[in-house]
């Protein structure tokens, strides 16, 4: 390089060596986030009794009543009526694998349970919409900070929960905002840690982590599943065919499981 002619030959080695270096730098690839990856349970579960919600006072009395059913067997039915989790209780509660698709200018998370769990997040540099449609998942976008994937999520229906497990959780009854910090701990572990702002019923905003494992080796795939209502059990009709029969509900909303 003529630019570099002027400096003694030690100099110019550095120069070319931290040029080469800002060039590496500058086309570095974001790591690759493609695969199966299966929520790390042990940990939600930890979780759920050291990393509760900054919950509202009028909000506690609502949760812990729903923890005591949950825990004397009249779960609350938090999921209902096969309806997607939505966010950001996918990514707290989900106990199921997901596919991480990474394609131009978009990730796309496909869930195992049913077909209505996916999940978009754009890449292509596109903002909010100005009035989004409020929808379960929201609309997310996303950039890369170095190693780390940037989540910004708004758009979210106001009767999405936040839950802290499958029977315990509250609606976020509106205006929710849920920023992610996803990166790989380790090559084949990603931590999603998510900051979660829900003014209606959250004290302050909720900072906690999730992990999520891939396991290249073993070729995990998800698999096709269908929602079946909680509040559904296998019977029979008037003619002895297989049928789903209605498991009644406690006034609150809770359910005891029948035996046939």
């Amino acid at each position: 390089m003529q630019c570099l002619s002027r400096f003694s030959a030690p100099l110019r080695v550095l120069l070319a060596l931290a040029g080469c270096w800002a060039a590496s730098a500058a086309g570095a690839q974001p790591p690759d986030l493609s695969g199966v990856w299966l929520p790390d349970v042990k940990d939600q579960r930890r979780q759920e009794t050291q990393n509760i919600p900054p919950w509202k006072p009028k909000i506690k009395p609502q949760f812990q009543r729903m923890v005591d059913d949950e825990e004397a067997g009249r779960p609350f039915l938090v999921l209902d009526h096969c309806l997607p989790h939505g966010m950001p209780t996918w990514m707290l509660i989900t106990h199921n694998a997901f596919e991480l698709l990474v394609t131009p200018g978009r990730l796309t998370l496909l869930g195992e349970v049913d077909g209505n769990r996916m999940r978009r997040i754009y890449l292509d540099g596109r903002p909010h919409p100005e009035d989004p449609d409020l929808t379960l998942h929201g609309h997310s976008i996303g950039h890369w900070d170095g190693d780390t994937l940037i989540v910004d999520t708004v758009g979210i229906a106001p009767q999405v929960y936040i839950a802290t497990s499958e029977a315990a959780g509250i609606p976020n009854n509106g205006d929710m905002h849920v920023v992610e910090r996803i990166h790989l701990v380790q090559p084949n572990v990603m931590a999603d840690e998510l900051e979660i702002t829900a003014p209606k019923v959250l004290a302050a905003t909720w900072k906690t982590t999730r992990l999520f494992r891939r396991y290249p080796d073993r070729h995990y795939e998800i698999v096709e599943g269908e929602c079946v209502q909680e509040f559904l059990v296998p019977g029979k009709d008037a003619n002895g065919n297989d049928i789903f029969l209605p498991n009644p509900q406690n006034a609150d909303g809770s359910v005891r499981a029948r035996k046939n």
